[in-house]
């Protein structure tokens, strides 16, 4: 589905219209219609169809897109009470995005998306993708075993440190995410 008028220029103030060396991009419309074309897709970026270009040259602005920030902006302004309807309309389109673009960016941008809740832009269901949040909830809480021992007892010690093995591995998230699953997820 290709990208509205409004839509296209709800994307502008997020995108950089010109080439590394300045030159003006022939349609950029068109190019983004085949990042969100092809983010809507399990697919590697040499299945785009002809009619969207080079992939190597949507797979390398998508890339210069990432690494410029744009798409940790655009969920910024999803998250706050700035974003237009237009941009809105096509959230779950830069949702799929955001879960290409992890790759690129990885754990800094899994935090950013849990901090600003939101869930839909991450790569897989929740519980599978690792959680720096929790990492740091679990990190900042003291654990004295002695301390603990003689406040909770044996039985409950053995319940509070099953917790915090359990928690610690959620918190890893799981090192590879079933194809199924993260295809289910999109």
């Amino acid at each position: 589905m290709p990208l509205s008028d409004a839509q296209f220029l709800a994307l502008i103030p997020f995108i950089e219209p010109h080439s590394p060396r300045g030159r003006q991009i022939g349609d950029l419309r068109l190019r983004l219609d085949a990042i969100f074309h092809i983010a809507a897709t399990p697919d590697p970026w040499s299945a785009l169809p002809e009619r969207f270009g080079n992939p190597d040259t949507v797979a390398r602005y998508f890339r210069r897109l990432a690494h410029r920030g744009a798409w940790e902006h655009m969920l910024i302004t999803l998250a706050g009470d700035g974003a237009s309807p237009h941009l809105r309309a096509i959230a779950p389109l830069i949702f799929r995005a955001c879960r290409r673009a992890y790759r690129l960016l990885g754990l800094p941008f899994i935090t950013l998306i849990r901090r600003l809740n939101l869930l839909q832009a991450l790569p897989g269901p929740p519980r599978m993708v690792p959680n720096p949040i929790l990492s740091e909830t679990i990190a900042s809480r003291p654990f004295h075993l002695p301390s603990l021992a003689s406040r909770l007892g044996r039985a409950l010690l053995q319940a509070e440190i099953a917790l915090r093995k359990r928690l610690h591995r959620e918190a890893g998230g799981h090192a590879r995410i079933p194809r199924s699953l993260r295809l289910a997820w999109s």
